[in-house]
């Protein structure tokens, strides 16, 4: 082997990315390390189509969620009470799920329908749904997704967004940071080191383009499969500093009030909801997931228990009250989310009409363990709704859950024939 091939492996850490030539049998290699951070404002397509998903850990109580009658004339349940002003605006969903077991670690699975354990030999591997939408269409604007959540909790830190890689997706975990992201610009000085680093950076990727181009020629066919995955992070790594190059001179949206201060998830939640909405309105993103997680505590609505011990409640009737009590608070600032955006004037349309809501959990009944039969709600993004609609759950008839994040895909101009365990589109 050429010394030129003994002598380099590549490590660039850049715009939220790591590349690192991968270790090759037929070939050895050293390693050099180059660091940098990410940058990113504001597209500009009214009208556009959007998404955001929201998840929970613990699911709901789904006896109070599901309504018996099917159809535009379903009753509205104790848990659809807080809906209500949101009917028409909306489609709730039994029978859909990703035909996955695991528990708590499969409600991560909440957006790709794959477990992380099961990922490794599938092309998209557990790909979350707004990352695989974020990799086609992402790049129109400055955010090419907005993922946020917390570190704490069972497992700890929010893992509702993956990439194709299988890497989670860190939360902005708190309105104090989701603010500086969409609304502080760097200082002109700042701006001019990121300039700097983008040069840099450039002539890093060539370099290893260049050798790893060189390599593709000298290996064996094993060896060639794995530089076949490095270049497709290089071509994600080229993705997401040509974004930050883009957006480096622009500035960002006015700040529409103060920097907001970080107090606690419970309290934190409107505020979430409501620079999210901004980011939106904006088109900083069209992407957006928020996971209510462990840091989501009973305490704070005055409730001296922990959500994960209430949740395996034993048909306790004060444990389920509990339960309602949190889950109440969470559905009803998911309406008050949908009524903001339909509000919000987007082109000839409202934001709403713009943007598909989706609400859900990948935890079917945590007192069980089970994650199937999943509580699912559907708003906005111009679809037809006002029904309850429930789905064959099992046997040959079964619709998978990635039919309708298939069908969202789509919506959202990605051409593609499958996301995830999908047997079809939703129909």
């Amino acid at each position: 082997m050429g010394k030129s091939l003994n002598r380099r492996s590549f490590v660039l850490k850049t715009v939220g990315a790591s590349l690192a030539l991968p270790g090759l049998q037929s070939l050895m290699a050293e390693s050099k390390t180059v660091q940098a951070a990410l940058k990113t404002t504001r597209g500009a397509g009214a009208g556009a189509p959007r998404f955001v998903a929201i998840g929970n850990l613990l699911g709901f109580q789904t006896k109070q969620l599901f309504p018996e009658k099917v159809g535009k004339g379903y009753e509205m349940t104790k848990l659809l009470k807080p809906l209500e002003a949101n009917r028409n605006q909306m489609t709730v969903y039994r029978g859909l799920d990703h035909g996955i077991k695991g528990g708590h670690f499969a409600v991560h699975s909440f957006l790709s329908g794959v477990l992380n354990s099961e990922a490794q030999n599938r092309a998209d591997g557990n790909v979350s749904i707004d990352q695989f939408i974020a990799d086609e269409i992402g790049m129109q604007t400055r955010f090419p997704s907005l993922t946020v959540g917390s570190e704490g909790g069972i497992h700890g830190g929010c893992q509702i967004a993956w990439t194709k890689s299988g890497v989670r997706v860190p939360p902005i975990t708190g309105p104090a940071e989701l603010y500086e992201r969409l609304f502080i610009s760097e200082s002109k000085e700042r701006q001019a080191q990121r300039v700097r680093e983008n040069r840099l950076q450039d002539s890093i990727l060539d370099t290893v383009l260049e050798d790893a181009n060189r390599l593709q020629k000298r290996v064996n066919y094993e060896d060639k499969q794995k530089l076949d995955e490095y270049f497709s992070s290089i071509r994600d790594v080229e993705k997401r500093l040509e974004l930050r190059k883009r957006w480096a001179s622009h500035r960002k949206p006015e700040k529409p009030f103060d920097r907001p201060a970080d107090t606690n998830t419970v309290e934190d939640l409107p505020m979430l909801y409501e620079l999210i909405a901004l980011a939106l309105q904006t088109d900083s993103t069209r992407i957006a997931t928020l996971e209510i997680g462990g840091s989501f505590l009973p305490q704070n609505l005055g409730i001296k228990k922990s959500y994960h011990g209430l949740s395996h409640h034993g048909n306790d009737e004060e444990a389920i009250n509990h339960l309602i009590t949190l889950e109440s608070y969470q559905i009803e600032h998911y309406g008050k989310f949908l009524t903001r955006l339909a509000g919000i004037q987007d082109g000839d349309q409202t934001l709403l009409d713009s943007t598909a809501v989706l609400f859900g959990s990948g935890m079917g009944n945590a007192h069980s363990h089970t994650n199937s039969d999943l509580p699912i709600i559907l708003a906005g993004g111009g679809y037809r709704h006002g029904e309850f609609k429930k789905v064959e759950s099992k046997g040959i008839n079964k619709v998978p859950l990635c039919n309708l994040y298939l069908e969202l895909a789509h919506r959202m101009g990605v051409e593609t024939g499958s996301f995830g365990t999908s047997t079809g589109t939703f129909s």
